[in-house]
């Protein structure tokens, strides 16, 4: 009987999220029997078929139903007849908000026969991390709207942060610098220069905590616009990234495009005291659901992620060995329907090679 075992909340979701979380269960149920752990799987229907029966986006209980597992497992959240925002806000705002999964953790790591679009580019150029703290800032919603649909019609929505907010992402960019072991160092994006109040308190708590607790840990600044550059320059420059809730959005999707797309990218949702969630971060893609074509290697990348969480490393680095066995020697291309595999054969390729 295994040592440990562990509870996954597992959602589905939209689209193709079904299929691609098929195969990281069939990967998890592979490294398991390997290892000495073993999973127990729990399903919820949450999402756009749902509401649209029911009227029911996310109800007040799941909260508490999610705080008994050990991890949530997401497919994929966006309906094509619901409108945009309604299940986003509904289901994956309030789950990271509600189980204050605070960090936002986006590997970027060029895996071996993977193209990207950034020249004379490879596998030992690009491989960072960013940290986004995921609680705060405009996401909260903060501000309003005044005279409404008049001429003078009146916007607001604040960045707002705390100084608790920003130390525990910091100190979480810190350690992870120290566990990655690479190049120790951490990179503060910000806009020192225009927010001159959020982020004069993010550098401020940066070389404070950097300084005092971590002085193994190199530290550097970058502007976001200037980190923009780089990534798609000199992404071999970057360790561990970390910034805010907005600006962590914006060089994600820049960082997911340059290790080769939305089909690779993996990402987690963290609360290191508490529940956190994995996601691939490609969304729904309803136009191919169904057709067993799309990339699931997102989803699988997430289920590696999943147990460096729970620090079973050694089944975590077999996973991700798999899948760059699978990039660099079985796949003729990561575009959808072009693989040379289907869905499922993917899945079982990454499987067996654990």
């Amino acid at each position: 009987m295994a040592s440990k075992n562990y509870k996954i909340a597992v959602i589905p979701g939209d689209g193709t999220g079904p299929e691609v979380v098929s195969e990281g269960v069939k990967v998890l149920n592979a490294v398991s029997e390997k290892y000495d752990f073993s999973f127990d799987f729990t399903y919820f229907d949450f999402g756009g078929e749902r509401y649209m029966k029911t009227g029911e986006i996310l109800p007040d209980s799941a909260i508490d139903d999610f705080k008994q597992f050990d991890a949530i497992y997401l497919g994929a959240i966006g309906h094509p007849d619901v409108k945009p925002g309604v299940l986003e806000k509904g289901i994956l705002l309030k789950l990271r908000f509600e189980l204050d999964q605070y960090i936002n953790l986006r590997p970027v790591k060029l895996y071996p026969g993977v193209e990207t679009p950034l020249k004379d580019k490879g596998p030992e150029d690009i491989d960072y991390v960013v940290v986004r703290e995921n609680s705060g800032g405009l996401y909260t919603g903060t501000g309003g709207i005044s005279m409404k649909n008049t001429p003078h019609e009146v916007a607001v929505q604040s960045m707002v942060y705390n100084r608790h907010q920003v130390e525990r992402c910091l100190r979480f960019a810190f350690e992870y610098a120290q566990k990655r072991n690479k190049d120790k160092t951490v990179g503060l994006c910000g806009k020192t220069n225009v927010l001159t109040y959020v982020y004069d308190l993010w550098e401020r708590a940066f070389h404070e905590i950097g300084e005092k607790d971590y002085p193994d840990i190199r530290r550097d600044y970058y502007h976001v616009d200037a980190t923009c550059m780089w990534m798609v320059k000199n992404p071999e420059w970057f360790d561990v990234l970390v910034t805010g809730n907005m600006f962590g959005d914006i060089i994600t999707d820049l960082g997911a495009m340059t290790q080769g797309g939305m089909g690779i990218a993996a990402g987690g949702n963290l609360n290191p005291e508490g529940v956190s969630m994995f996601e691939p971060i490609g969304g729904s893609a309803p136009k191919y659901t169904g057709k067993g074509i799309i990339n699931p290697l997102a989803a699988i990348s997430c289920t590696s992620m999943m147990l460096e969480y729970f620090d079973e490393m050694e089944a975590s680095r077999a996973v991700e060995q798999s899948i760059m066995n699978v990039t660099g020697n079985k796949l003729k291309s990561m575009s959808v329907g072009k693989m040379g595999y289907s869905t499922s054969e993917v899945g079982d390729l990454v499987a067996s090679g654990v």
